[in-house]
């Protein structure tokens, strides 16, 4: 009777669990919040922008733009504040110039270069493939080897 109790109070444990409170109570600070957050990239997860991780670094990082909102700093200064901290890789699409060059070149340079060795390989596989004639008695070897084969099914 003691179990059956323990595991009705541990199952029904969610239920009494209240709804998740929000945030931020300024919906326009969540809205400019949101709107940076899909510009800025998590500096963990690398391939998400801060609005779609969870990482705990995210979390600080959206913590941290929320109270620079909320001391009325503009977008550009916020963003200019987490590149000086961060560097260009803070942007979820970083800027053309010399030190993000490679950002942007670099996996055109790879699918050129992958293509060209593709096709080196293929003209080197094709030089190398010899038709072999097929004899008369090889011929009619593979028949009869069909023909005996059908015959066993």
């Amino acid at each position: 009777m003691i179990w059956l109790a323990f595991i009705m109070a541990f199952v029904s444990g969610p239920v009494w669990a209240g709804e998740a409170q929000p945030l931020g109570d300024d919906p326009a600070v969540e809205a400019r919040l949101k709107h940076l957050a899909v510009e800025l990239r998590c500096l963990v997860c690398q391939n998400q922008t801060l609005a779609d991780s969870n990482a705990p670094l995210a979390e600080d990082l959206r913590r941290e733009v929320r109270e620079m909102i909320v001391k009325d700093m503009t977008d550009k200064e916020i963003i200019d504040f987490l590149v000086e901290r961060y560097g260009d890789f803070v942007l979820y699409r970083p800027p053309l110039k010399a030190t993000t060059t490679l950002l942007w070149v670099g996996p055109f340079v790879l699918l050129t270069v992958g293509a060209t060795v593709l096709a080196i390989t293929l003209r080197r596989r094709a030089r190398r493939v010899v038709d072999a004639p097929v004899t008369d008695e090889e011929h009619r070897r593979v028949e009869q080897l069909l023909a005996e084969g059908g015959k066993r099914s």
